[in-house]
């Protein structure tokens, strides 16, 4: 799960000063809401904005949903018109084919809709099979770009309800790229049952997320812990049944002090993220009793997860890790508290020589969180770099060489270990401290390595030039 943040919550904000405010904070994604400040799906230069938005959520790291909800984009005096189950639905039906198209090109994760409130008098079989037929031209759109669709359930409109959503799925014919999106709040206010329960019941169909809090009865977005969400019992049905897209809150009326309203909720999400409760409590468990780590250590993966810390620069965690390397050095700092000496360095030794791949990785990124001046453990530390760096493991290789190899490595050891990632092709970025520690006769030998590669008629790798260019 990725947590985001809406651009219509940043409705005094220019888009480009949103999204770096957004990526600033922690936020790994954006609902973006198309609107006629906001990538205007009607701009005469839209195909050219769209490729500069494209790049510089590429350049923040941010993943996309693409939001409908505007008020004013379609009718400037009728807000949210006209919609689906309009008499006269075509803007509707044209503004979620634009919004398609923009969703293909930025590679967005769905197009979230709803269907809109019944106009007075309109029998409700009547809005319903409208909306029905409104919704035939954009599914076959977005099935024509492989583009997913999600249908909200909105308090007053035609669909309300989870059950709803999934009633107009089925009758549609249950097509593969229709699904839900949940707005958590929205469950407080008029679903009979909880927040939690509404992310079960859609289970797999669950394409998007918005968070916010409400009270019952009562249809306001509010920050979290002003109404009746169980935040931290919300995320982790969201883990349970494995949902892994973007979560983003959803405070559109908050546009006011957005920079600091978006700071506090992620500080709120990050606090009740169900991966840090159990962590919290491991640490608090192993300070209390250092034998608490090795069943913790473990089961880091399952409990937190494996992701990459940052997925869109470096896919396989080499250069910066993954989650579960950064929990378990969290774990590795609580035995440091709990343990000293010999009793550290002899539990720091077994888990890593018992433990799997991931939990070696763990060991080698938290070395520099253990007491620097307990010289058993840095003794032991030396070790077991030492064997990573014999290895063929190009994550155990990239691990090794962190802050604690920067700080307590030999130079010729180290000198050797940049060499092996040239050789197995990890990037140089992994290296903590090149910039400090090379020197000419890292220089010399990175030469030597491109010389025999090019008499070779072999491609030279391009990190040789941070040597390269670095050495005295």
């Amino acid at each position: 799960m990725r947590f985001g943040y809406g651009t219509n919550g940043f409705a005094n904000h220019r888009l480009d000063d949103a999204l770096a405010i957004i990526a600033d904070l922690g936020y790994t994604g954006v609902a973006l809401t198309l609107d006629h400040h906001h990538l205007d799906p009607y701009g005469e230069e839209l195909a050219s904005e769209v490729r500069r938005v494209a790049a510089r959520l590429g350049e923040l790291g941010l993943s996309t949903v693409i939001e409908t909800g505007a008020r004013y984009l379609l009718d400037p005096r009728r807000k949210h018109h006209p919609t689906l189950v309009s008499a006269d639905s075509a803007p509707r039906v044209d503004f979620l084919k634009r919004a398609i198209r923009i969703a293909e090109e930025l590679g967005s994760d769905c197009v979230s809709f709803w269907s809109g409130v019944a106009d007075d008098g309109i029998p409700a079989g009547l809005a319903w099979k409208r909306m029905r037929s409104a919704l035939e031209p954009v599914l076959a759109e977005a099935a024509g770009r492989g583009v997913r669709l999600a249908c909200e359930p909105e308090p007053g409109m035609v669909v309300q309800h989870v059950t709803e959503a999934l009633r107009l799925r089925e009758e549609l014919g249950s097509p593969e790229l229709l699904g839900i999106t949940l707005d958590v709040g929205h469950c407080v206010a008029v679903e009979p049952v909880s927040a939690a329960e509404c992310a079960r019941l859609a289970g797999p169909l669950l394409f998007n997320v918005q968070l916010d809090d409400m009270r019952h009865g009562v249809h306001e977005h509010l920050e979290f812990g002003e109404g009746e969400l169980d935040l931290a019992a919300t995320l982790g049905a969201l883990a349970e049944i494995g949902y892994t897209g973007l979560a983003a809150v959803e405070l559109p009326r908050h546009s006011h002090a957005a920079p600091v309203v978006a700071e506090r909720c992620i500080a709120a999400l990050r606090a009740a993220s169900p991966e840090n409760a159990w962590l919290t409590a491991r640490v608090a468990a192993i300070e209390d009793d250092p034998v608490e780590i090795r069943t913790a250590f473990p089961a880091v993966g399952r409990e937190i997860g494996r992701r990459p810390l940052h997925g869109e620069t470096d896919p396989d965690g080499l250069v910066h890790g993954t989650v579960d390397d950064a929990a378990r050095g969290k774990l590795l700092a609580a035995l440091g508290v709990a343990l000293d000496g010999e009793d550290l360095a002899k539990e720091v030794r077994e888990l890593y020589r018992y433990g799997d791949d991931a939990e070696r990785r763990g060991v080698l990124r938290g070395l520099h969180l253990l007491p620097e001046s307990d010289l058993d453990t840095v003794h032991a530390g030396l070790e077991l770099v030492a064997d990573a760096l014999r290895s063929n493991d190009t994550r155990l290789v990239a691990a090794a060489l962190g802050p604690f190899a920067e700080a307590r490595l030999d130079q010729r050891s180290w000198r050797h270990g940049v060499l092996k990632c040239l050789f197995m092709g990890v990037p140089l970025a992994a290296v903590s401290g090149l910039d400090r520690r090379r020197d000419a006769e890292l220089s010399r030998m990175a030469a030597d390595y491109a010389a025999e590669r090019k008499a070779a008629g072999r491609v030279v790798p391009a990190d040789v030039d941070l040597i390269l260019e670095g050495g005295a």
